[in-house]
């Protein structure tokens, strides 16, 4: 199993939209084959600040199997617009 780590930092103002538009397009992400679970969370003391937990079975599911899909280009598209400035993504195993 591979974790992956994705940290979305807001635009000031628009973080309500974000999640709307997160909870229209995670179904994109949830439907992938390989993709064990889901979980967004947002900042307390950072608002705009958003971190995406996903389990895939490999890292491969999600580099090759999602991100090289029109899935993600859709999910992309829903979500790209808010972004104050390019995700942080990185990828970790259970030790």
């Amino acid at each position: 199993m591979v974790l992956e780590i994705a940290e979305f930092i807001i635009r000031p103002g628009e973080e309500d939209e974000f999640a709307a538009a997160y909870e229209r397009a995670a179904h994109l992400l949830r439907d992938t084959p390989g993709c064990l679970s889901t979980r967004m969370t947002r900042g307390v003391e950072s608002p705009s600040r958003f971190v995406l937990l996903v389990e895939w079975q490999n890292l491969t599911d999600h580099t090759e199997g999602f991100r090289g899909t029109a899935s993600f280009h859709a999910w992309r598209e829903e979500l790209g617009s808010f972004f104050a400035e390019p995700p942080r993504v990185e990828h970790t195993v259970d030790i």
